[in-house]
């Protein structure tokens, strides 16, 4: 029984963790597993929900279970909390956020030295990763004008839109590298989902039906998404790990024009509004969390 309950606290704080991440342009709830030891088991999981036997999956639900409880807890704290400080704090986040970066890269690095292979492969997979953040960021139309976007009112663009969000989000978020959060960010939805996800926990239910769309955005990529990534992480590690490193990499741009896309433009992040304690406080927790995960794995 006391085994029970540890490997319950044990999965709640791994769910909170996460959903830390998640909840916050910079570090993905995927990160947050991968330094935490538990990434493999994640994506196990999910990838049983969709295509496990029985017994497969019967133990992928409870496990992520265990991970949800805390992941909803954290979540709504951290929500209740940034859709209130984050176009006042924009600098000092993105520089907390420059901070989780900067430094998880290593991190992943160090755990798989192994498995990563110095190849022409690898490296344009890294360059493609790049690419891919940059290239969103460069061309997301909402940056520099505000995000102007209204969410309750419903229309055939704006849903497929969210749509199509929610499935690059999700794929993000499982995926030990760029921040789920981010892409919202660079697609221009991060502040407004915040902000519809605080009003309906208000009961505000203006925003309800854009929110569904999110979330069946969010179950189409992980029934989709999710069995191809494993199977590239399996197959193709090396690469996998390259092309994660370099979005991470972009995310860097996609964090500094980040102010762009609140619904107040503000210049880009710059040396002269960037914060050097909020990026040490940034590195700090990421230190943190890869002390976890010795802790979580003796837990174990």
């Amino acid at each position: 029984m006391k085994g029970g309950y540890s490997n319950m606290i044990l999965n709640f704080i791994r769910g909170f963790c996460m959903a830390l991440a998640d909840s916050v342009p910079g570090v993905s709830g995927g990160t947050v597993a991968f330094l935490l030891g538990f990434y493999d088991k994640f994506i196990g999981s999910l990838d049983a929900l969709v295509a496990g036997s029985m017994q497969e999956k019967k133990e992928a639900i409870i496990f992520l279970i265990k991970i949800m409880v805390g992941w909803v807890v954290g979540f709504l704290m951290a929500v209740s909390i940034l859709a209130s400080i984050f176009d006042a704090q924009i600098y000092k986040i993105s520089s907390l956020f420059m901070g989780f970066i900067l430094f998880a890269i290593p991190i992943v690095v160090k755990e798989e030295r192994a498995n990563m292979k110095f190849n022409a492969s690898s490296i344009i997979a890294g360059i493609i990763g790049i690419a891919i953040v940059a290239l969103i960021t460069y061309f997301n139309p909402i940056a520099g004008q505000g995000s102007t976007v209204d969410l309750s009112s419903l229309n055939i663009s704006l849903i497929l839109y969210v749509f199509v969000a929610a499935m690059f989000a999700i794929s993000a978020m499982v995926l030990p590298g760029i921040s789920g959060s981010t892409l919202l960010l660079i697609f221009g939805l991060y502040v407004p989902i915040i902000s519809a996800v605080k009003a309906a926990i208000s009961f505000n239910l203006d925003y309800l039906p854009i929110l569904i769309v999110f979330a069946l955005g969010i179950l189409a990529g992980i029934v989709s998404v999710v069995r191809v990534i494993k199977w590239a992480l399996d197959k193709h590690r090396s690469i996998m790990i390259f092309l994660i490193i370099g979005m991470m990499i972009g995310s860097f741009y996609a964090i500094i024009m980040g102010p762009q896309t609140l619904s107040t433009p503000k210049a880009p992040l710059s040396f002269s509004s960037f914060d050097i304690l909020w990026f040490v406080v940034g590195g700090l927790i990421i230190f943190g969390l890869q002390k976890m995960k010795d802790v979580t794995e003796k837990a174990e």
